[in-house]
């Protein structure tokens, strides 16, 4: 028997079929619907579909914005608005006749990666996504800790001056790209994240000091983490995380805080995201697993 997994994000649907150990099946895509009664026409069908050549018996979803997955509703706001706000898991639920259930995108992929990634094994992990800005999750004993407000994990909300800048704004890699624009003089748009790393290659001043600029942030946040959390290890994830030096420059800057911050004995075990993409498909199906295993 087999999971049907769905990752819903603002353009595309990712969907595949996941075995109980973790193995990943007839993956497709869908183009987000518009309507809500388009999306529960779409989610059906490739249920359809995959029922026909696989014995499913349940559905996992991986879901933008605040999911209470208890309470069966997604708060929040995130690009599809018409998945808010309501009893959206007992929807679905009833429209693919299969147990739901349905955790955040940031949440999912860190599941992901502590399920059979980069952090398998590991109890206490903190997951940081970096792109437009910078998610994140918090997994505390195998599980996502959530906390009081479904916030736990929104480290791209940490301040990081006295000017009010968030860790988003100063550590993201739109941001970093945007930084560096400014200081080329380049029009907003001219440079994507491989631009600028294409001109650091190169030995361009501006890039260097752009993307060191944000590997400073991001290592000042690991360890102020690592002194409040204690996590076993962190897991760097997103787009930028797939360069083999990434997570060595992290590991430089950390070791600069350290060695000013004599009395700091512990030193952050941040790691390199293994499944990119698929993260989210594997940790929704977790969870599923996690659910049916406490129910």
């Amino acid at each position: 028997m087999a999971i049907l997994a769905f990752d819903v994000g603002g353009s595309s649907v990712k969907y595949a079929v996941v075995k109980k150990h973790g193995a990943v099946e007839d993956k497709g895509s869908f183009k987000t619907p518009a309507s809500l009664e388009d999306f529960y026409k779409e989610l059906k069908r490739v249920k359809d579909e995959l029922m026909a050549v696989h014995k499913i018996r349940g559905a996992a979803f991986s879901m933008p914005g605040a999911v209470d997955d208890e309470r069966g509703i997604i708060g929040g706001a995130s690009a599809i608005p018409y998945i808010h706000d309501f009893t959206i898991k007992k929807a679905l639920t009833k429209i693919l006749e299969l147990p739901v259930t349905m955790e955040n995108n940031a949440n999912c992929a860190a599941l992901g990666e502590t399920w059979l990634g980069a952090a398998k094994g590991v109890r206490d992990v903190v997951f940081l996504v970096i792109g437009s800005g910078v998610g994140g999750a918090l997994v505390k004993n195998g599980h996502i800790h959530h906390g009081a407000h479904l916030h736990g994990g929104e480290f791209g909300f940490m301040v990081v001056d006295t000017e009010g800048t968030i860790l988003s704004e100063a550590a993201s890699t739109e941001h970093m790209v945007r930084r560096c624009e400014q200081m080329k003089g380049l029009p907003e748009g001219s440079l994507d994240g491989k631009k600028v790393f294409a001109l650091a290659d190169d030995g361009d001043a501006d890039a260097k000091l752009a993307i060191t600029q944000m590997i400073k942030e991001l290592a000042r946040a690991i360890y102020n983490i690592q002194y409040s959390y204690d996590p076993e290890c962190f897991v760097i994830g997103g787009g930028v995380s797939a360069r083999e030096d990434f997570v060595p420059a992290i590991d430089a800057a950390v070791n600069e805080i350290l060695e000013k911050v004599r009395i700091a004995r512990v030193r952050p075990d941040v790691r390199q995201a293994k499944f990119g993409n698929d993260a989210n498909l594997l940790g929704a199906v977790y969870h599923f697993l996690q659910t049916e295993k406490k129910e």
